[in-house]
């Protein structure tokens, strides 16, 4: 008999200040009556990109395969799943109904082998609202944002030519 995988909740969240411009993400994973919050941040992106990436590093600190459910309050995030939009774009090479580029393909692919080793449901909650969890990841993610370390970026620091006679 193969043991039932683990189930775990993952509340997630993502910010920009600025978009695009600096974000952060953030992720509280319970499990078993454990708690971990695990957040991030970067210089120049967007907050879609910030919504994604809180999912997918949610599901990365799973040690194993488990049943997973994802809450969000990104529309972004979770629509694709819900309404089956990512099959669609799949089947058209990354393109949307309207024949557009999808947007973030490297994030949407690496969200898709991560849901190939899990079990993932998707759960679209209200954002800025009476959701505990939720409002927890949009703390965390706007505290990663102000707490990011301009000089630990190359991305925001300029480009200095050095001389040719140096």
């Amino acid at each position: 008999m193969t043991p039932s995988k683990k189930r775990v909740e993952i509340y997630t969240d993502g910010a920009c200040s600025g978009n695009p411009g600096t974000g952060g993400w953030a992720a509280v994973l319970l499990y078993n009556g454990h708690k971990k919050e695990i957040s991030g941040a970067q210089f120049d992106t967007t907050n879609n990109r910030m919504e994604l990436t809180a999912i997918i590093e949610g599901l990365k600190m799973l040690k194993e395969p488990c049943r997973v459910t994802v809450y969000s309050d990104s529309a972004y995030s979770v629509d694709p799943f819900l309404k089956n939009w990512i099959d669609g774009w799949i089947m058209r090479g990354w393109r949307t109904a309207s024949k557009d580029d999808v947007k973030n393909v490297d994030l949407w692919q690496t969200l898709l082998d991560l849901k190939h080793v899990h079990e993932v449901e998707f759960v679209k909650v209200k954002g800025h609202s009476d959701n505990e969890l939720n409002n927890r990841c949009d703390l965390l993610a706007r505290t990663a944002i102000k707490q990011i370390n301009p000089k630990q970026s190359i991305n925001t620091l300029p480009v200095t030519t050095i001389p040719d006679d140096i």
